[in-house]
């Protein structure tokens, strides 16, 4: 279970006197960009001292280049975006850090219902469906590299289709996917939350998995800063990590869930409907094919090691971008060189900062 919400940090107000810039930090329009918005609106930031800009991005391209050039000092962003920056993969290479996981799991597998009326009801029978046509079926991820990409392809191969040759998948931002599934420009995606929801709430797609039935336990956002952002703010960056562990205990508690879906429904945020959100947050997630199940563990802010960048998150995340041959063989360092990517160290020195004081936010 998750620390009790504003338990955990101490009032650093008081005497923490930041004078530098704020703080831009990057966001995208998802249900897992809680925990930033949860920390800005509900006191976290101000409350540790911190002077924070929210900046709501169009997708992970732009979070990653606006890191690199220094337009944003840290952002939420897909795991996989720290294999991109250090490694120079459509990108210049930057050497990049995470110090913070802000959830596990969120995402999920829809497919139009277009596809549904015409007999496909899960992976085998969407692989004899696409042997069938002519044309291969278009499939749409977030990123190239993130665990979307990962997780549709595991499940295209169980489903016995080969993704190079029996598919087409394309990059897509987030926000605009459920449109383009709409439009019939898409056959499917994986995406995180609220988009699977909102595609059954406009009867356009069904979800055929979600990520507790494809991979539990997998990272999912990352709080994404440059390695000489740890060093030139490193005060900042430690109060900030600080104050974020506290908004995902807060963001995990599930009394809170039904206020965090209406704060994030706003235009500001993620811009949709508070239903939508509310579907993956508290529940009943409806799948769109009959199917429902609980809410909890569709979302994991939280708890049992969630929010440590622990080598065997990286590991899952190395072993899927090489083994669904989403990056070619050779291609990564080994993994007790790219461990200096997931800052442990700087967790655990947030983490006992934060046990040692107390911050009192404007919500409770």
């Amino acid at each position: 279970m998750p620390e009790a919400y504003g338990a955990a940090i101490a009032p650093m107000a008081a005497r923490t006197h930041i004078s530098a810039p704020a703080l831009r930090i990057g966001f995208v329009a998802l249900a897992d960009c809680a925990p930033l918005v949860v920390a800005q609106e509900r006191g976290l930031f101000s409350a540790a001292g911190l002077r924070v800009e929210l900046h709501r991005e169009v997708g992970w391209a732009t979070i990653r280049d606006k890191i690199i050039y220094g337009e944003l000092d840290a952002a939420q962003a897909p795991a996989g975006l720290l294999v991109a920056a250090n490694c120079g993969i459509g990108c210049i290479p930057t050497p990049c850090v995470t110090a913070l996981i802000l959830n596990l799991h969120g995402n999920g597998i829809t497919l139009s219902m277009s596809l549904r009326r015409e007999g496909v009801e899960d992976g085998p029978s969407l692989a004899a469906h696409a042997r069938s046509r002519e044309e291969p079926l278009t499939f749409g991820v977030v990123h190239s590299l993130s665990s979307h990409h990962i997780l549709l392809r595991q499940w295209l191969r169980k489903a016995g289709l080969h993704p190079e040759r029996d598919v087409r998948i394309v990059v897509v931002p987030p926000a605009q996917i459920h449109r383009h599934l709409a439009a019939g420009n898409l056959d499917g995606f994986c995406v995180g939350e609220p988009w699977n929801s909102l595609a059954v709430l406009k009867r356009t797609g069904w979800c055929v998995a979600t990520s507790p039935d494809l991979a539990p336990g997998h990272p999912e956002k990352v709080l994404l800063v440059t390695e000489s952002f740890t060093k030139r703010r490193s005060s900042e960056h430690r109060l900030l990590l600080a104050a974020l562990q506290e908004a995902c205990a807060y963001c995990e508690l599930p009394e809170h869930r039904d206020a965090i879906a209406d704060l994030l429904s706003a235009d500001r945020f993620v811009a949709t409907s508070p239903e939508a959100l509310r579907r993956s947050l508290s529940g009943p997630f409806a799948y769109g094919d009959g199917r429902t199940c609980e809410a909890a563990g569709l979302h994991i802010f939280s708890g049992d090691r969630c929010n440590e960048p622990s080598g065997d998150k990286l590991r899952w995340l190395l072993h899927g971008l090489q083994s669904t041959e989403i990056v070619p063989a050779g291609t990564l360092p080994e993994l007790s060189e790219s461990a200096r990517w997931f800052r442990s160290d700087l967790y655990r020195d947030a983490r006992s900062f934060a046990a040692a004081t107390t911050i009192h936010p404007n919500a409770s």
